[in-house]
């Protein structure tokens, strides 16, 4: 089993940074991929970003690529993701998610991949 607790959000003006972190327990958590996933007010969850169980591979949504980076450390237990020269169109909640694979590279990209949820941080970006 996997415990999740995202941190970090905030409100931020458009152009502006936030890191958002998720502090994970158990012991399967350094074997599993990561993902972050996002839900805007009215829309459904959507994916962010991903990353494989070592942080040696990495997958992002079309519309972050090139502004958000995922990373992780293993050894804090700890994934992170930083987002920068963000927009009003990433307002959301931010929830990070741990993969039902164990010890696989490839990544998924869709919510029923993942068994395990945080309750999500509020990301609210200002024009």
């Amino acid at each position: 089993q996997v415990q999740l607790v995202e941190s970090g959000g905030g409100l931020v003006q458009a152009g502006g940074s936030l890191r958002l972190s998720c502090a994970a327990s158990g012991r399967t958590f350094s074997s599993r991929a990561m993902g972050w996933f996002r839900q805007a007010p009215g829309k459904e969850r959507t994916f962010v970003a991903a990353i494989s169980w070592n942080g040696g591979n990495t997958y992002y949504a079309r519309s972050v690529k090139g502004r958000f980076t995922i990373s992780r450390d293993n050894g804090k237990n700890m994934v992170y993701l930083q987002m920068n020269s963000l927009k009003p169109e990433d307002t959301a909640v931010y929830y990070c998610a741990a993969d039902r694979d164990s010890g696989t590279y490839y990544l998924h990209d869709t919510s029923p991949s993942y068994d395990y949820w945080g309750q999500g941080t509020q990301v609210t970006v200002s024009s």
